[in-house]
C-alpha cells in the first residue's frame, strides 16, 4: 500500500493573508526525471547533454522601458543568482556611468560565479570591462547591413576590423572574452561566417548568437547554430528576444543545435518584449529534456519576485513558471484530477514544490463539486450531498459576477445552506 502524502493548497481570505490547509493525497508528487507515463508520445529526452544559463537580467533586463536597478538592486539579484548556481551573471555596461561601474566591480568581486562586463567594439568601453574586474568582457558590434549602415555608418570592412581588434584587446588580458555579431539573424549569411572566422582567429572564447530583434523561428535559429557551429571552434552561446513569443523556444533550439549556453533575464524581462526567461529555460532543461542545469530551481519563484518589486514590472498571472495562475485550478474537472493526484492536470514532470511555489485551488464560475466538498470537509463542515450542490452553486453564481471567492464566503456560503460542522470543530470552535 502507497503512503499518503500532504498536498498544501492556499485560500486566500482577505487581502495578503493567506490560509494554509492540508489535503491527503492517495499518490506521492511523481519525481522529476522519471515521470512514468511522460515515456510515451514525447519520449525523447536525449536531445542535449548539457545546458548553461548565463543571466542578463541586470543589463539588458535593465534595458526594459522605465525599468532602473538601484546600486542595492543589482546586489540583491546578483547574490541569489549566484546562491542558484547560476554559470554567468552579466551584471552591467561598466561604461555607462561611474554607478554602474561601481556595481560591476562590485558585483565581481562579491560572488563565486562568472560575472560578465558588456562593452562595444570602443577602446573605452573595452578598458571600462577590464578594469572593473570582471572574469568576461562580452562585446559586440552590429553585422546587419541596415545596422552597420543606418546606426553605425560604417562599411562592413570596418566592423570586422573593430571586431578583431577588441577581440584581441581582450584576450591579450587572459580574460575570457565573448563576442557578438548584434542584429545576426539579419545579417547577411556569408559575411556572419566572415566575421565568426575572423574572430575565431583571434583568438575569442565564446561567440554569442543574437537574434536582436526578435525575427528568428525555432527550426531555423536551429539550422543557424549549426551553420556557426561549423565555421568556429569557441563556444557557443545564444540570445533571443521575444517579439513573436518564440525566445524560449529560440533558445531551446539553439541548445538542440549545439550552443553550450543561453543568455536568459528573470521574468523575460529585456528590449521590447524582452529576453528568452530564465525561469522557462531552466525549468524546460530540466524537466522536459530530463538534463541537469545545476541551478538551484527551489529559488526560482524567490527571484522573480525580488525581480519583479525591483524592476516594476507585474508579471502577467498567465506566466508560465513564476505567474500565479502556473498552479492554480478552478475548472471542476481539473480540481477534482489534482485533489486525487497532481498528475492529471500538470505537467508532472514539473510540481509547484520544484520552483519553490505553493498549488494553489481557486474558487469561482468552473468550480465543480468535488472541489467544494473537499474544502467544506477541510473547514470543519461535515455536508450532504444536497449541501454541496447547493454551496457549489453560490460559489458558481458569485464568481459569474467576477468577485472573488473566499474562505469566508465559502462559509458563509456554507451556514447559510445549514451545513454543520463536525463535533471536534464546534468543540474547537467554541474553545
Amino acid at each position: 500500500m502507497i503512503a499518503s502524502h500532504s498536498v498544501k493548497f492556499i485560500y486566500d481570505v482577505a487581502p495578503r493573508v493567506q490560509i494554509q490547509c492540508l489535503h491527503q493525497t492517495t499518490r506521492p508528487l511523481t519525481p522529476v526525471r522519471g515521470v512514468e507515463f511522460f515515456q510515451g508520445t514525447l519520449d525523447s529526452t536525449d536531445e542535449i547533454e548539457s545546458a548553461r544559463v548565463f543571466d542578463t537580467t541586470l543589463r539588458d533586463g535593465e534595458q526594459s522601458p522605465g525599468t532602473s536597478f538601484s546600486y542595492d538592486d543589482k546586489r540583491q539579484i546578483a547574490s541569489i543568482l549566484d546562491d542558484m548556481g547560476t554559470h554567468v551573471i552579466e551584471a552591467g555596461f561598466p561604461v555607462n556611468s561611474d554607478a554602474e561601474f561601481e556595481a560591476v566591480r562590485d558585483i565581481a568581486s562579491s560572488t563565486q560565479t562568472t560575472t560578465c562586463g558588456l562593452a562595444r567594439v570602443v577602446d573605452g568601453d573595452i578598458e571600462a570591462a577590464l578594469d572593473s574586474g570582471v572574469e568576461m568582457v562580452h562585446t559586440f558590434v552590429s553585422t546587419s547591413d541596415v545596422q552597420i549602415e543606418d546606426s553605425m555608418h560604417a562599411t562592413r570592412d570596418e566592423v570586422v576590423q573593430r571586431a578583431v581588434d577588441s577581440v584581441e584587446r581582450v584576450v591579450e588580458t587572459g580574460t575570457t572574452c565573448m563576442f557578438s555579431p548584434m542584429d545576426a539573424t539579419r545579417t547577411d549569411e556569408a559575411f556572419l561566417m566572415d566575421v565568426i572566422e575572423a574572430v575565431t582567429d583571434a583568438g575569442v572564447d565564446w561567440i554569442n548568437i543574437p537574434d536582436t530583434c526578435g525575427v528568428a523561428t525555432p527550426t531555423r535559429f536551429k539550422a543557424m547554430i549549426e551553420k556557426v557551429c561549423a565555421h568556429t571552434d569557441a563556444r557557443i552561446d545564444v540570445h533571443t528576444h521575444d517579439d513573436f513569443g518564440l525566445a524560449t523556444a529560440n533558445a531551446l533550439a539553439g541548445i538542440e543545435a549545439g550552443a553550450d549556453q543561453a543568455q536568459v533575464s528573470v521574468n523575460s524581462i529585456g528590449e521590447r518584449a524582452g529576453n528568452a526567461a530564465y525561469e522557462e529555460y531552466v525549468m524546460a532543461v530540466e524537466s522536459l529534456y530530463q538534463t541537469d542545469t545545476g541551478i538551484d530551481t527551489t529559488r526560482i519563484t524567490e527571484l522573480s519576485e525580488i525581480v519583479e518589486e525591483k524592476s516594476q514590472m507585474e508579471t502577467p498571472g498567465n506566466k508560465p513558471i513564476v505567474g500565479d495562475n502556473a498552479f492554480s485550478h478552478e475548472s471542476g474537472i481539473h480540481a477534482a484530477g489534482v485533489i486525487e493526484n497532481s498528475d492529471t492536470f500538470e505537467p508532472g514532470v514539473m510540481t509547484p514544490e520544484m520552483v519553490g511555489a505553493t498549488r494553489k485551488l481557486v474558487m469561482g464560475k468552473h468550480t465543480g463539486t468535488h472541489s467544494v466538498r473537499e474544502r467544506l470537509v477541510e473547514r470543519g463542515f461535515d455536508p450532504s450531498e444536497d449541501q454541496v450542490r447547493a454551496v457549489t452553486r453560490r460559489v458558481k453564481d458569485y464568481g459569474a459576477e467576477k468577485r472573488r471567492v473566499t474562505v469566508d464566503d465559502l462559509e458563509r456560503f456554507a451556514e447559510e445552506a445549514g451545513v454543520e460542522r463536525g463535533q471536534q470543530e464546534e468543540e474547537e470552535v467554541r474553545v
